[in-house]
């Protein structure tokens, strides 16, 4: 049995919503009143999977101080995630959904891109590779984030085979996973990185939500 519209509040930073009986649109059009869904993960990460030392909740922020992501201890399917995320200098980072080998995440997942896409490396960088991105597969419709150092708002649904995602009040990407069936070329025919070399059709829709640590250098901070 699939659980239905489901939305997170990690930490009380980011949270999941999982009943249809809730009032929110699915998927949602504006970032949805998130604060009395159920968290993400608990204020003390009992409920997560992480290297030890690596990640840190405290103040309210959630962070890594290496490139090791930090997983929920289960599978979702139909949710609502709901978090806000801020960008140092030059960050580089990602929501990851439906992964089903956290050892070997890529490509066994689909990575919602976080990056500062003012700085020079990733606004130089492909379409693909920027804020609210599925990393490699689908640029998003417009560069909505903020500055480094100011915090931004996200909400990624899943809905069946469909992903969308919300930054800061814009609808800035969907996914029709079905559609892309091909390891090596995008719909659109724009290339697909090398190491991402699982047609996204072939992924479940349904696996471990996590967040990528410090990548790249630049460190991210999760509430």
């Amino acid at each position: 049995m699939r659980n239905h519209a489901v939305v997170f509040a990690a930490l009380g930073i980011c949270s999941l919503l999982l009943s249809c009986g809730d009032r929110t649109t699915v998927p949602p059009t504006t970032h949805p009143d998130s604060a009395n869904w159920q968290p993400l993960f608990a204020a003390d990460l009992s409920d997560a999977e992480y290297p030890a030392g690596i990640w840190s909740f405290g103040n309210g922020v959630l962070t890594a101080t290496e490139d090791q992501c930090i997983w929920t201890n289960r599978e979702y399917d139909d949710y609502i995630l709901d978090l806000e995320f801020m960008t140092d200098a030059g960050t580089n980072s990602g929501v990851i959904v439906h992964c089903a080998d956290t050892q070997q995440w890529i490509p066994n997942s689909v990575e919602i891109q976080i990056a500062d896409d003012y700085a020079e490396q990733w606004a130089n960088s492909p379409k693909t590779w920027q804020c609210g991105a599925f990393f490699g597969h689908k640029a998003p419709v417009k560069s909505a984030v903020k500055k480094a150092g100011e915090w931004n708002r996200m909400t990624v649904t899943s809905k069946g085979r469909m992903l969308y995602v919300l930054l800061n009040d814009e609808a800035v990407n969907e996914m029709n996973m079905d559609l892309w069936t091909s390891a090596e070329t995008n719909p659109d025919g724009s290339k697909i990185p090398a190491w991402l070399n699982k047609p996204v059709a072939e992924l479940a829709d349904r696996g471990r939500i996590g967040f990528q640590g410090k990548h790249a250098g630049a460190p991210i901070y999760f509430r």
